[in-house]
């Protein structure tokens, strides 16, 4: 085993007009979520208590689309979403239709611990949550002034965004002006700022875990990638993955799934794997992915402009980036 090593993502594709100072506060603030998950490696905390631990960071932080700044429902409502899975015996637990839960990685994790599924939605998943004991608020605790702003122009060019926080109406363009299509649909360009972490600590124990509010205008009830195992999030003995991206696009290939499957069935090392998948599953579709190995490999791959990501592993190797 090659030691502990860690990843994080703030969501694939980038506004490329994104003001500096927006760049520094990203940069600045994987740095926080890198240090916090370090420091609990360093104390010897498994893999699976350090993803929910990073991804409830990134949640309660509004932004990046997760948690209090989620995007908002064609409705102006939240509609959170998260998964989370333990590699050594493939354990796991996902939620969606979230509107109360203030972090939902965490009720995803109480779904894989404290319940015999691996799946709940809506008003069950939110009548777990009450069962629980988990921290909630109000929907309007998780909207925030621009996510109102964004959803506004969304309405004006009638189209569902990705990237729920480029300025004006003219970066955004219409529909039919953007050249993309999701399920044959015309959308905007860029893609949402789902937040993920995984790991690998120092007994090569992988785990993954991914949050997101979806897309901004979304239809009421729709599903992304993020809370769908082996789509958005995917751990084993192997490796971890959590994605990012055009979810429509990841479930289709099965992405993070896909990573560990050429790694076991055709032999590749993660690197070779997350960049196997990424140039070669998703047709046309925009994603990036992070993932770490049991040997303690660290790796990211997107075929977008850019992608919110940091990593480090237990040699002392840090690194942030968007470009």
């Amino acid at each position: 085993m090659g030691g502990w090593a860690i990843a994080v993502h703030g969501g694939a594709g980038i506004d490329p007009n994104l003001p500096k100072e927006r760049q520094d506060e990203a940069k600045r603030l994987l740095t926080r979520c890198l240090d916090i998950g370090i420091s609990a490696l360093r104390s010897n905390l498994p893999a699976i208590d350090v993803v929910e631990l990073v991804v409830r960071e990134l949640e309660t932080d509004p932004l990046f689309n997760s948690g209090r700044g989620s995007s908002l429902t064609e409705k102006g409502t939240v509609e959170m979403e998260a998964s989370i899975m333990d590699g050594p015996k493939r354990r796991c637990g996902a939620v969606s239709g979230l509107t109360k839960v203030k972090n939902p990685v965490s009720l995803a994790r109480l779904v894989m611990d404290k319940s015999p599924h691996s799946y709940l939605s809506f008003s069950g998943a939110e009548e777990f949550a009450r069962k629980q004991g988990v921290e909630l608020e109000e929907n309007e605790y998780f909207i925030t002034q621009d996510n109102v702003e964004m959803l506004k122009l969304a309405k004006e060019a009638n189209s569902i965004l990705f990237d729920y926080r480029i300025p004006t109406v003219g970066t955004c363009g219409s529909a039919t002006d953007s050249g993309l299509q999701m399920n044959g649909l015309p959308i905007s360009v860029y893609a949402p700022e789902t937040v993920g972490c995984v790991v690998v600590d120092k007994e090569g124990r992988c785990a993954a875990a991914t949050s997101t509010g979806g897309l901004m205008n979304k239809m009421t009830g729709r599903i992304g990638d993020s809370p769908i195992i082996g789509a958005g999030t995917y751990a084993c003995e192997l490796c971890g993955v959590s994605c990012t991206g055009e979810g429509e696009a990841i479930i289709r290939s099965t992405l993070s799934r896909d990573v560990a499957a050429v790694m076991e069935y055709k032999g590749l090392n993660l690197h070779e794997a997350v960049d196997y998948v990424i140039k070669n599953r998703l047709d046309e579709g925009k994603a990036g992915l992070i993932a770490v190995s049991k040997n303690g490999e660290v790796a990211c791959g997107f075929n977008t402009n850019g992608m919110f990501r940091g990593c480090a592993t237990e040699g002392g190797f840090m690194e942030v980036g968007l470009w």
